[in-house]
């Protein structure tokens, strides 16, 4: 028993470790809380995009010496309002304005950290994340940006599922779809932004989106697939950070790795000749 205790509880003797553990698992939770209405409205490629489009603002607040949530945050949140205004303004298509935008500010983002030199850190810890970095002040951050966007979901979880659902529907009933477009992806992009520092800019597609496609394989009713999505999110990143510690692995990249193995595990019960059925969806 002694030594099933150490192996449970021996890695959160270290402060830096309990700290990545409950920023992991806030982002366990948040990220598939948003990204099962991201998956339902197929923006997948928007929540890659965001990640890459903060590094601008990210490598900016690194260089003044303030966290990085106060330059990632308020560039993720441009980035999102400007790629809904380009969409619905210009005529021009989803992916296209996602895709100039996500190139550019990456590229700039890239250019500014080659070019400024002297930032306490490295292009690594920005592309696969640094969350046996971050600090009480992250965490703090971290819990009550959560809990804002939580509190904004249960809010209005029955609106933005309609309008997810059948928008044209939802306009008809006068509600502002356009304020909820934009409300989902501000939330959005807080929730990328708190995701980078636990799998950093390449792996955030797969904390955001992997959980809630594997919770949707699985249930046919929204509430429960976004109950399943918190689960296996969780799952992935205590799993992930246990891994990563015992054999010393990156904690971004497990916590992935973790996720898609319950993506896989769930594929793999879906083609049980029992499951192979119809089902509709329900809200």
């Amino acid at each position: 028993m002694d030594i099933v205790t150490e192996a449970v509880f021996g890695p959160f003797q270290y402060g830096f470790m309990v700290r990545a553990l409950i920023v992991s698992v806030l982002v366990g939770i948040m990220c598939p809380v948003v990204g099962v209405y991201v998956v339902t409205r197929g923006l997948g490629f928007m929540g890659d995009a965001l990640a890459h489009s903060v590094m601008p603002g990210m490598v900016a607040a690194f260089l003044i010496g303030v966290s990085p949530f106060a330059g990632a945050i308020p560039m993720a949140i441009i980035v999102a309002l400007c790629i809904g205004f380009l969409v619905r303004r210009t005529g021009i298509g989803e992916d296209t304005s996602v895709g100039i935008i996500f190139a550019g500010l990456f590229a700039l983002g890239l250019v500014m950290l080659k070019a400024i030199g002297g930032i306490s850190v490295s292009l690594e810890d920005l592309l696969l994340g640094q969350v046996l970095g971050v600090s009480r002040s992250d965490v703090l951050v971290t819990g009550g940006l959560a809990l804002a966007v939580l509190a904004l979901v249960i809010g209005l979880h029955k609106e933005l599922v309609f309008s997810s659902f059948d928008p044209a529907g939802a306009s008809v009933i006068g509600l502002p779809t356009d304020k909820l477009e934009y409300l989902l992806l501000a939330m959005l992009a807080v929730v990328v932004v708190l995701a980078l520092q636990a799998v950093g800019i390449v792996l955030v597609i797969s904390m955001l989106i992997t959980p809630s496609a594997t919770a949707l394989l699985l249930v046919n009713n929204f509430p429960r697939a976004m109950l399943l999505s918190v689960v296996v999110g969780v799952i992935s990143a205590i799993a992930g950070m246990y891994i990563s510690f015992y054999y010393n692995l990156p904690s971004g990249p497990v916590m992935a790795l973790v996720a898609s193995a319950c993506f896989i595990l769930a594929v793999a019960w879906r083609q049980r000749p029992q499951a192979l059925r119809p089902r509709a969806f329900t809200t």
